[in-house]
């Protein structure tokens, strides 16, 4: 399965997404960042000389690839309104490629889970949003 249509459009009316990634110790991090979504693969990275040493690249390149990503925002407190879209996918090590920075150092990220919540943006109510589960196959 893939991302339904939904999901598909609040992607790409996100300008941020938190992307988590896991360090030599074990010790996840957790970083905001723009994102680029081609359809089927989400992209992270960046241009210039010093993205290849952020923590993100670092820890995707020594083979760590598992990730998570976190899409997200609060529309209103007055009713309490929020969205949500998780993902949990495999990145690879940054490849050079024209993304939506520019020329730079990009990893492809390949969806595995992902769970999407309210993204019609209902005000919540007695219960929490039901979060709806996708597993995407290759």
């Amino acid at each position: 399965m893939a991302f339904s249509d939904d999901e598909i459009a609040y992607l790409q009316s996100q300008p941020i997404a938190r992307l988590a990634t896991v360090n030599a110790d074990g010790q996840p991090d957790v970083v905001p960042l723009a994102f680029e979504f081609d359809g089927s693969y989400i992209w992270v990275g960046g241009v210039g000389p010093d993205v290849a040493r952020t923590r993100k690249l670092r820890n995707i390149g020594a083979g760590r690839s598992k990730v998570s990503l976190v899409f997200d925002d609060l529309v209103s407190m007055q009713p309490f309104i929020a969205r949500a879209l998780r993902v949990y996918g495999d990145a690879e090590p940054a490849v050079e490629r024209v993304g939506m920075m520019g020329a730079g150092l990009y990893s492809r990220i390949t969806p595995t889970v992902s769970w999407s919540w309210n993204l019609a943006g209902e005000p919540a109510g007695e219960r929490w949003y039901d979060a709806k589960r996708t597993v995407h196959k290759p």
